[in-house]
């Protein structure tokens, strides 16, 4: 075994054998399953339609194409292509808390997902002139630290696998935000632009 993946499953085995306690092991399932705690992004995203309206529908669909964009990278690219087995299956003496099916491990969608959101989040949130938006955006990226962490708590993925993932949804949200203003600013500006001169 390499030095780095000793290291990581060293770093893996402190976090989920030892800096655990039973009062978090609920914590950490609930922040691990989608269908327990999903619903705190549709709290965001209603939460980024009062703040911004109209405009909040293009925030949206720029973080659900980025989600997009992440998942795919992650779990349709790299874990087909690495095919590394999770640390429940291939480690002994694991915290395991979910039932896992048998599904590659590098790199974690739950963390490219989240990070994802967080840094859409953080690219229109963040510099924002009120103090609630920087909260918000606070808020979304603990949250999104929350379930990265939680992935290692619960015995299904490695230290490297999370780190892995949040870098493809910090990744993921950058492209689509330049991708989108580079549309914006070369393609639709000017026509409409165009279109004021002309009338």
């Amino acid at each position: 075994m390499a030095p780095i993946e000793r290291a990581d499953v060293w770093l893996f085995h402190l976090l989920n054998l030892q800096l655990v306690h039973p009062a978090a092991d609920d914590l950490m399932v609930f922040l691990t399953k989608v269908n327990l705690s999903g619903h705190i992004f549709l709290l965001a995203l209603l939460f980024m339609v009062i703040r911004r309206g109209k405009s909040a529908l293009l925030i949206i669909v720029l973080a659900l194409v980025a989600v997009g964009m992440a998942d795919i990278v992650a779990s349709g690219i790299l874990k087909p292509l690495v095919h590394r087995i999770r640390p429940c299956f291939a480690l002994d003496h694991v915290r395991l808390l979910i039932s896992q099916p048998w599904s590659y491990s590098f790199a974690s969608s739950h963390a490219a997902n989240s990070a994802a959101v967080a840094t859409i989040t953080w690219i229109f949130f963040y510099r924002g002139k009120l103090l609630v938006e920087k909260l918000f955006t606070i808020i979304i990226i603990l949250y999104a630290v929350a379930i990265s962490w939680s992935r290692i708590y619960v015995g299904v993925h490695y230290p490297s696998d999370v780190i892995a993932g949040m870098l493809i949804g910090v990744g993921s949200a950058m492209v689509v935000y330049l991708l989108c203003s580079w549309v914006l600013k070369n393609l639709i500006q000017p026509r409409l632009n165009h279109q004021v001169y002309l009338d």
